[in-house]
C-alpha cells in the first residue's frame, strides 16, 4: 500500500512539474501527461513508478467522467441555438469532412469497421481546451472569425455526445442483431430521460444536491454524477455520455456555477490521473508499427482542416488570413480522441488503436501551437478567387469586431469610379477607397498616389471602405473591420 501511495505521489508530482514547464513553452498539458506515463509506467526500460496501471483504473474513470461532467456544465446551449444556420453550416462542414477523412483512413489501414468508426471520431473532433487555449494566447480573442471557432468546436461538443452514444452499443460485444436493437433502444430511451430531466428536473435536482455548505454541495453532486454515470454504462450508453448530461441538468440549476468553480481543481487533478493511466497503457514497442499511419493521419488532419477553414471562411465572407487562423486554431486533438480510444480498447477492438492514437494526438499537440501562430503562411497561398473576389490586397490583414471607430461613420460608398486627385494630376490609380467618415474618394496603397491614406494622414478620419470589394478597413487599429455575426 505505501509503495502505491509512493508511486502514484511521485507519478502525479512528475505530471506536474511536466505542466508547469509545458506551459511556459506553449505546449498542451495533455500529450505531457501522456508521455510521463509512457516514460514512467511498466512498458519503458527505467523505473515504474506504478507497476499495475490497472490499479488507476477507477481513479481514471474519474477523471474521464469528470472531465464530462465540467464539459456539460459550461456548455452554452443557448449561444449554439442562437448561433444561426450558417454556424451550423460551417460545423457541419469541418464535422463532415474530418470524420470522412478519418473514417477513410480508418478503412485503409484495415483493422475492421469497428475500428474505423473510432479512427474517424479521433480524427474529427477537435479538442476545445487547446483551441480555447491557442486564442488567448494569439490574441485573436477579438477577431471576427473567433465566434465561429468557438461555435465550431461548441457543435462539435455537441456531436461528440451524439458519436459517443451512437459507436457504443457498436463497440459493445452483442451475440445478435436482437441485441443490438435492444441495447440501442434502451440506450436512446435513457438519452431521452437524461434530456427531460435536462429540460424539466433542475429544480428537483436542484433540492436534491442543494446546499448553501461548499463541501456538502460538491459530495452531494459528485456522487450523483458517478452514479448516473454507472446507471449510463449498464445501459449501454458510455459513463462518459451519462457524465455529460447530469452536467447539463446541474448547470440548469441555481447551484451550477458555484459547483463548476468548486469541482474544477478536482477534474484537473483526476482529469490528469486519466491522462497519465492512458499512457502507461500504451505498448510502446507498438508504436513503430503505427508510427507511418499516424504520421500519414496528421498530414491528412492538417489538409483537411485547411479546405474546412477556406470553406468556412468563404461562407462567412472572411479572408484568407482568417481562413487559415479558422482551420488551424482547430488543429489540436486532445482528449476526447483519447475517450474513444479507452472505449475501443475496453471494448477488445485492435491493440494497435491505442499507440496509433497516442501518437496521433502527440504530434497534433506539439505542431498546432506552432501551426496557429504561423497561419500568415498559410494565407499566402491560398488564392483569392477561393474566397470569392476582393481580397487581394488585404489577405493577410486581421479582421476585428472590436474597433472603436464605428460611431465616427458618417458617410456610405460613393459611386465615383474615378481618383478625383489623380485626375487633375493626369495619373492612373488601382482600386478606389471611400472616406466613410467625410465622403471623400481616393485611391488605395497600390496606386502611384496612395491619395487615401494621404487623406487620414491628413484629417485623421479612421475608417475607408474598398469601392469594389465592400472590406472596411481602419487605419488607426490597423485592421479590417467588421460587424458582429448575425443570427441567421
Amino acid at each position: 500500500m505505501h509503495a502505491d501511495l509512493i508511486g502514484l505521489g511521485a507519478l502525479m508530482l512528475t505530471a506536474g512539474v511536466a505542466a508547469r514547464i509545458g506551459r511556459r513553452l506553449s505546449v498542451p498539458a495533455v500529450p505531457l501527461f501522456m508521455a510521463v506515463g509512457i516514460l514512467l509506467g511498466p512498458a519503458t526500460p527505467g523505473p515504474a513508478l506504478i507497476e499495475h496501471p490497472e490499479d488507476l483504473a477507477t481513479l481514471a474513470s474519474l477523471g474521464l467522467i469528470l472531465l464530462l461532467f465540467h464539459l456539460g456544465l459550461e456548455f452554452p446551449v443557448e449561444e449554439v441555438l442562437g448561433g444561426g444556420r450558417r454556424l451550423f453550416i460551417a460545423a457541419g462542414i469541418y464535422i463532415g469532412l474530418n470524420i470522412g477523412a478519418g473514417l477513410s483512413m480508418g478503412w485503409s489501414l484495415g483493422w475492421g469497421t469497428e475500428e474505423a468508426l473510432v479512427v474517424a471520431g479521433a480524427m474529427g473532433i477537435s479538442s476545445s481546451a487547446i483551441a480555447t487555449k491557442l486564442l488567448i494566447e494569439t490574441r485573436r480573442l477579438t477577431n471576427a472569425e473567433t465566434p465561429v471557432i468557438l461555435g465550431v468546436i461548441v457543435i462539435e461538443d455537441l456531436f461528440l455526445a451524439i458519436y459517443l452514444a451512437a459507436i457504443q452499443p457498436i463497440l459493445s460485444p452483442v451475440t445478435s442483431a436482437g441485441r443490438l436493437v435492444i441495447d440501442l433502444t434502451m440506450g436512446v430511451v435513457f438519452l431521452i430521460a437524461l434530456f427531460a430531466l435536462a429540460r424539466f428536473g433542475a429544480r428537483a435536482v436542484g433540492a436534491l444536491v442543494g446546499s448553501d455548505d461548499d463541501e456538502l454541495l460538491v459530495l452531494s453532486t459528485v456522487g450523483l454524477v458517478v452514479l448516473v454515470s454507472g446507471v449510463s454504462a449498464e445501459v449501454g450508453v458510455s459513463d462518459a455520455i451519462g457524465a455529460l448530461m447530469i452536467g447539463l441538468v446541474v448547470s440548469a440549476t441555481r447551484f451550477g456555477e458555484r459547483v463548476e468553480r468548486l469541482a474544477t481543481p478536482l477534474r484537473d487533478v483526476l482529469a490528469a490521473v486519466f491522462f497519465v493511466a492512458f499512457g502507461m497503457t500504451i505498448e510502446v514497442e507498438a508504436l513503430s508499427d503505427v508510427a507511418l499511419p499516424a504520421m500519414l493521419a496528421v498530414v491528412i488532419t492538417v489538409a483537411v482542416n485547411s479546405v474546412s477553414g477556406v470553406a468556412v471562411a468563404r461562407l462567412f465572407g472572411f479572408n484568407q488570413l482568417s481562413a487559415a487562423n479558422i482551420g488551424l486554431t482547430v488543429l489540436g486533438r486532445g482528449e476526447f480522441s483519447l475517450i474513444l480510444a479507452t472505449l475501443a480498447l475496453t471494448a477488445g477492438l485492435d491493440r494497435r488503436l491505442g499507440p496509433f492514437v497516442a501518437l496521433y494526438v502527440l504530434i497534433l499537440a506539439v505542431i498546432s501551437p506552432l501551426f496557429a501562430s504561423r497561419s500568415q503562411y498559410l494565407a499566402a497561398i491560398i488564392p483569392s478567387r477561393l474566397l470569392g473576389s476582393g481580397w487581394q490586397y488585404v489577405r493577410h490583414e486581421t479582421t476585428t469586431t472590436s474597433c472603436a471607430h464605428l460611431d465616427l461613420i458618417q458617410a456610405t460608398v460613393s459611386d465615383l469610379d474615378v481618383c478625383p486627385q489623380c485626375v487633375e494630376l493626369g495619373d492612373s490609380w488601382v482600386e478606389l477607397r471611400t472616406c466613410l467618415t467625410c465622403g471623400q474618394v481616393g485611391c488605395c496603397d497600390d496606386s502611384p498616389n496612395t491619395h487615401a491614406t494621404a487623406h487620414f494622414e491628413e484629417t485623421g478620419h479612421p475608417l475607408i471602405e474598398s469601392n469594389t470589394a465592400g472590406w472596411r478597413y481602419c487605419y488607426i487599429d490597423q485592421t479590417l473591420v467588421r460587424e458582429p455575426l448575425s443570427r441567421d
